[in-house]
């Protein structure tokens, strides 16, 4: 079972790296993006076959490692 996990920002939390890759990208010709929120995404095989099981398993690597949660948000997207 294959897993997808994005990791971003919480709104509000400052984001440098995003702000630096906006001025970036507007001084190589982009001038019409607005702003940039920067994120991880992380790719994941597990060895489960019971889907409950897998999610609550990559829910717990994300509060325990992959995500802090005091200033980030995480999506999971499970393909069997």
């Amino acid at each position: 079972m294959k897993a997808r996990v994005t990791v971003t920002l919480k709104a509000g939390v400052l984001d440098p790296q995003g702000q630096a890759i906006q001025g970036s990208l507007k001084s190589l010709g982009f001038a019409s993006v607005e702003s940039v929120r920067q994120g991880k995404v992380f790719d994941v095989e597990l060895g489960e076959s019971e889907l409950p099981r897998a999610e609550a398993n990559l829910k717990a690597m994300c509060e325990k490692l992959l995500a802090n949660t005091v200033v980030e948000n995480y999506t999971i997207e499970i393909t069997p």
